[in-house]
């Protein structure tokens, strides 16, 4: 149809990847959509395929893509789904109309909707404002939520390991001289391992982030299962509540209804001075915030003291390796952040992001891992 544009959907579709935690990159795009100009207009397996084979670096890659492409071109987009039976009809992700494709498990049946349409309104959705939706697109919106990885920003530690590069291992070359009955051997190399930091999110609960909590705490269960980084969640509006264990459920919706049971302050009014203190003085200082990646999750409005969020933010700064704040309002024309408590807070801010739509989120993700979104 006239209206897609082929290669702006390819793209978008590898932004959802790199959210999911698939190193798609910009030279694997370019293979992708080298790709598909060969095979020519493409059917819905083509672009699977396709895709699966240029933008998949590993074994791990394959399950998060077939996630991805289902939630992003709708419909059963899972391996099984599209190498059982490759659609008779072609579906087009060119700039024209698609063919329907029989639905799975029955032949017969015609899939109305071009795969192409699905993908370019994923797209568009990706830079809506969350507060705008319809409960259609919030449906959607919350697939490709749980789709998300929040791969935290690696950090050197104490262990060593092997490796290629890097500080002779004495023992390990030593055992190998005598594994060889005394003859030479090339020195083994140790360095140190690399992890990914820890990392602590703070959501805005409270009645002037309602129309974003939904979206956010979903944002925060993807974190929690979508990687090897070991994630901590909180709660904050009127009181502080940890909610890593509700949201260790696998599905999501289990999981915000347990939170919705554990959370009583929900839609209330905000004290964040007072509860960044309390989660300093119980988890923060005891090791939590140390050397961790925090993020808050708030607009910022502040009933307490401005003054007490400004010391507790410079003692988070200092506990923290970095400190980020995100805002869905930021992303508002003419927005200044004026209120009393995201003024008192800047100066204690390493970065400060959106956070009021999929792209703002994906843009988050990127600046926890220590990474530029490409």
């Amino acid at each position: 149809m006239p209206g897609v544009d082929g290669p702006a959907v390819l793209v978008g579709f590898a932004r959802a990847l790199r959210a999911a935690g698939v190193d798609a990159g910009p030279d694997r795009v370019q293979a992708l959509i080298g790709a598909l100009d060969v095979l020519g207009p493409g059917a819905r397996s083509d672009v699977y395929w396709s895709g699966r084979l240029t933008l998949c670096g590993s074994r791990d890659d394959l399950e998060r893509y077939d996630r991805v492409f289902a939630a992003y071109f709708g419909g059963a987009g899972s391996a099984g789904g599209v190498a059982r039976g490759v659609p008779a009809t072609r579906l087009r992700v060119t700039l024209r109309d698609a063919g329907p494709a029989p639905r799975r498990g029955d032949e017969g049946a015609r899939d109305a909707v071009p795969t192409a349409v699905l993908a370019s309104a994923a797209e568009v959705l990706r830079h809506r404002d969350i507060a705008e939706l319809t409960e259609a697109e919030r449906s959607q919106l919350h697939r490709l939520l749980a789709v998300f990885a929040l791969p935290g920003e690696s950090r050197r530690t104490a262990r060593l390991r092997p490796a290629r590069r890097g500080a002779v291992d004495p023992r390990r070359t030593v055992r190998e001289v005598l594994r060889r009955g005394g003859e030479l051997a090339p020195p083994r190399r140790r360095a140190r391992a690399v992890r990914p930091r820890r990392v602590v999110l703070l959501v805005d609960v409270s009645g002037s982030m309602a129309a974003y909590a939904d979206a956010l705490l979903r944002f925060a269960h993807a974190a929690a299962h979508g990687g090897r980084v070991r994630t901590e969640v909180f709660t904050i509006g009127t009181r502080l509540t940890r909610v890593t264990r509700e949201l260790a459920h696998r599905d999501p919706d289990t999981a915000l209804a347990a939170v919705a049971s554990a959370v009583p302050d929900r839609h209330g009014g905000t004290r964040l001075g007072e509860l960044l203190r309390a989660f300093l003085d119980r988890w923060g200082q005891r090791g939590m915030a140390r050397g961790a990646v925090v993020v808050v999750l708030s607009d910022g409005w502040e009933r307490g003291d401005p003054g007490l969020l400004a010391a507790q933010m410079r003692r988070l700064h200092r506990l923290a390796h970095r400190v980020v704040w995100a805002n869905p309002r930021k992303a508002r024309l003419g927005y200044a952040p004026l209120a009393a408590g995201m003024a008192a807070a800047l100066p204690s801010v390493d970065a400060f992001v959106e956070g009021h739509s999929l792209a703002a989120l994906e843009r988050l993700a990127a600046v926890v891992r220590g990474a530029d979104d490409a």
